[in-house]
This record gives C-alpha cells, structure tokens and sequence, in this order.
C-alpha cells in the first residue's frame, strides 16, 4: 500500500509533465500548418518531427491524435501521417455556419441598451479606423487581426456560448482566411469593410450591419473558391523567404 502511495504522485507528475509537452508540440505543428510549413496533402512520419522537432514519441503521439480528432490531419497506416486535403465543401459550410453566428451576435450587440465605445469596441476603432497611411500592409498580421476582429464582435455580444463555438468554427477555417491575406488588395478592402461594419454599429443601424457583414464574409467565402495549389506553394515560399530573414 506505501508503495502506492509513493509511486502514485510520480506518476501524476510525470503524465502532467507529458501532458504540457504535448499541448507544446500540438501548438507547434498547428503553427506549421497555419504558417504554411506543412501544406494541406503534404505526408511526413513520426521520425521526420521528432528529428526536427526534439521530442520523444509519447508526447508526439499525443498531439498528433489531438489534431487528427480537430480534423487538420489524417492517419495513414504503414506510412505515417498526411496534412487533411482542402475539402471546399467543408470550408463552405463552415463559412455558413460563421455567417449565422456573427449575424446573430451582431442583432444582440445593436440591440443593447447601451454600447461601451471604450470597451471591445474602442479597441476595434484603434485598429480600423485609422487613415489609410497608419493601415499595417503585412498580410500576415492584418489576417490575424481580421480573425481578432470578428471573434471580439462574437464577444461584445456577451455570450461566451456562441463565442466559444465561433473560436472553434474560426480555428477550422484559418487557414483558408491565412491564404485570402497573401493578395495585397484583400488588405484595404478588409480595412474598408471593417470600417463600415464598426461605424453601422455604432450607429445602431442594424440592417445595414447585417448586410455589410454578410457580404464581407460572403466575398471571403467566393475567394476560397479561387485558392489553387499553386497559391498554396506560393504561400509556402513566402513563409519560408519570411523565416529565412527572421533566421
């Protein structure tokens, strides 16, 4: 019985430490993916990351099952792993389901007796209404604050319920939305357009917030259509020209 007792905490502390290390390593490979490193079809085996990534098989394995069940990659038996390909149907009606969640957030968010400008909204104004030579020019960084500005509107919204499932949704989908900020028009007019959508709410002017922001998220949708494989090794050489300067 002591000798439970005593092997016992061990145990719990070296599955927690296993357990950090995986939640690191699943981070890591997820950023591959977002970053381009990893394309969608792309295969590669257990040893390729553990030789690059430094870590044992235990926490690797962990990760990967985690982001086999997110849906980013699939298990192929006797030849490792492979990056889930673009299934476009998927993305779509992730997109539909995004459109309602935002739509139903923004109604909420209007209705309100009371807006705080100061608050989520304030913040939102710092970053988009700016003039157009204050506008940030790497696609990148303004693909990231897109994704920031649609879940803080979920939020502003006040249920934690539908923002929680619209990260989710927004996770599933960032890949795709990483892709539409590799053009260079897509930058002004996602500042035009967020503009738009900050002033109309503002405003309380609900239907033209409901219209500007279907079509806003509408034309992201149309641009998916577009993404070929060779904007996706387009993509990959950008990250890795990026990478390289950072060095």
């Amino acid at each position: 019985m002591r000798a439970a007792v005593q092997i016992g905490p061990a145990l719990s502390q070296v599955q927690t430490a296993s357990a950090t290390l995986a939640d690191v390593v699943y981070e890591r490979i997820k950023e591959d993916l977002f970053e381009f490193r990893l394309l969608p079809g792309d295969h590669f085996t257990e040893a390729d990351l553990v030789a690059r990534l430094g870590v044992s098989r235990t926490p690797l394995r962990l990760a990967l099952a985690r982001l086999q069940r997110d849906g980013f990659l699939i298990a192929r038996p006797r030849s490792g792993w492979q990056v889930h390909p673009i299934d476009f149907e998927r993305f779509e009606a992730l997109y539909d389901v995004r459109i309602v969640l935002e739509l139903a957030a923004v109604d909420r968010l209007v209705s309100r007796e009371a807006l705080d400008p100061s608050g989520i909204l304030g913040a939102l104004q710092d970053v988009w209404l700016v003039p157009d030579d204050q506008r940030i020019r790497d696609g990148r960084l303004v693909g990231q604050l897109d994704e920031a500005f649609h879940c803080a509107l979920v939020a502003a919204a006040g249920n934690p319920e539908m923002a929680a499932i619209h990260r989710e949704v927004t996770e599933k989908i960032r890949i795709i939305r990483r892709l539409d900020f590799t053009q260079g028009f897509r930058v002004d007019a996602t500042y035009d357009e967020h503009a738009a959508i900050l002033r109309a709410i503002l405003a309380r002017r609900g239907t033209d917030v409901r219209q500007m922001l279907r079509a806003h998220i509408e034309l992201s949708k149309a641009e998916v259509r577009k993404i070929t494989l060779h904007r996706l090794y387009e993509a990959r050489g950008t990250a890795g020209a990026r990478d390289g300067v950072r060095g």
